[in-house]
């Protein structure tokens, strides 16, 4: 480690994401981590532990980012990185054992209620779908359900949810999936270690697209999971083993060198989103916002309890007009834009901004007319301008 455990433990997260992960202070050694473009390694006989072994078994390029991340979730092993987010979805969707039950939130990110909903399609699991902000009926899909006397195995957690914004009550959850003998991972791709840490709300497993916030320039296509329970990093680590679901190299330089300004980006794109949320809150275009940060929100007492902050996503309901409903509105709305870019993600340094349910595999309880805007560091008049420019248009 670049960093004591002991050290380490005292510095801020916003240091930790400029120290962490550092070469050894060594005359002539480099300031940055290098790139190892290796496939093999040196060895022979029986592979001992901390042997690198071959490729698909390790990287030195990972290490500083695993090491990294681990640290600012407040683990006390390093973090797991994968090729994509949903290869680390699929990892951390291993852990439900055969015929287990996974509790997962109606509204989370696409992708994961996908795969899970094709993995109970073919019987490896039963998939029960609840609204995450509904603490009780998310304990009641836990509980055994008539004559199924299953607990359930695993809770899916995602707050604040993709797209609609929706905070879970984490330790609350988190006590009562635990009573009932599941494992918590919580996807926290939104909120990111600055903002929220799950670990320290009780969930056992973390869940990052690193594609997003933590590399933060949109020119890299990663996932990660972090976790402080060595039987299961055990397991997690097997899985991409054999599943061979691995970073390159090179993208992991890069997510490390992005992770480097993690504080600040987020930091500013928090700053602007509040900004622009309350000014859309205002304007007559919209027809509903969802932003934790509002104090109308109904998740803002319960995100103020548990976050640092409020994150970098605002999502809008845009109102009919004259000869266009919501969602043909909301489809213009983009098109006009100047500045905004229409593409899907989020978390990169750039305003990004699309009408969800355009991907037929969004949930059909996510309003057509929805537009989800993932904030970045530009200028906050500039993009309000764009915005509102955009939204006085509509009628004319």
């Amino acid at each position: 480690m670049s960093l004591s455990e002991r050290y380490a433990a005292s510095l801020s997260a916003e240091t930790v994401v400029v120290a962490a992960g550092r070469p050894p202070r060594k005359r002539d050694e480099p300031v940055n981590p290098p790139i190892v473009l290796s496939s093999t390694y040196f060895g022979s006989g029986p592979l001992a532990d901390g042997d690198r072994g071959y490729g698909r078994y390790s990287n030195p390029t990972w290490d500083p980012f695993e090491e990294a991340l681990g640290q600012l979730e407040g683990s006390t092993l390093p973090a797991l990185l994968y090729a994509s987010g949903l290869a680390a979805v699929s990892s951390a969707l291993s852990l439900v054992p055969a015929g287990g039950v996974l509790v997962m939130p109606s509204h989370s990110y696409s992708g994961s209620l996908v795969m899970a909903a094709e993995l109970a399609q073919k019987g490896f699991l039963e998939l029960r779908t609840v609204d995450i902000a509904d603490t009780d009926a998310v304990k009641e899909q836990l509980a055994p359900r008539g004559a199924d006397t299953r607990t359930a195995s695993m809770l899916w957690l995602e707050s604040p949810t993709n797209p609609m914004l929706g905070i879970a009550d984490i330790r609350e959850l988190t006590g009562a999936a635990h009573r009932a003998g599941a494992i918590v991972v919580t996807d926290n791709t939104f909120s990111t270690p600055l903002v929220q840490q799950p670990l320290g709300l009780g969930s056992g497993v973390v869940l990052h697209s690193v594609t997003k916030y933590l590399s933060g320039h949109s020119d890299v296509v990663l996932g990660a999971l972090v976790t402080s329970n060595p039987d299961i990093r055990a397991a997690l680590l097997h899985h991409r083993i054999i599943h061979g679901g691995i970073a390159g190299p090179f993208e992991a330089w890069l997510a490390l060198r992005g992770l480097r300004t993690l504080a600040l980006r987020v930091e500013r794109s928090q700053a602007s989103a509040a900004v622009l949320a309350e000014r859309l809150s205002a304007h007559p275009g919209i027809e509903g916002i969802r932003f934790p940060g509002l104090p109308q929100d109904p998740g803002h007492e319960r995100a103020k309890n548990q976050m640092t902050g409020f994150g970098s996503i605002v999502c809008v309901q845009i109102a009919p007009v004259a000869g266009l409903d919501g969602a043909d509105a909301a489809d213009k709305l983009v098109r006009s834009l100047e500045l905004w870019l229409p593409a899907t993600s989020l978390g990169g340094v750039e305003s990004l901004i699309e009408r969800r349910r355009r991907h037929s595999a969004e949930p059909l309880s996510v309003p057509e007319n929805l537009v989800r805007l993932s904030v970045g560091i530009e200028n906050v008049d500039d993009l309000w301008a764009d915005l509102k420019q955009a939204l006085d248009s509509l009628d004319g």
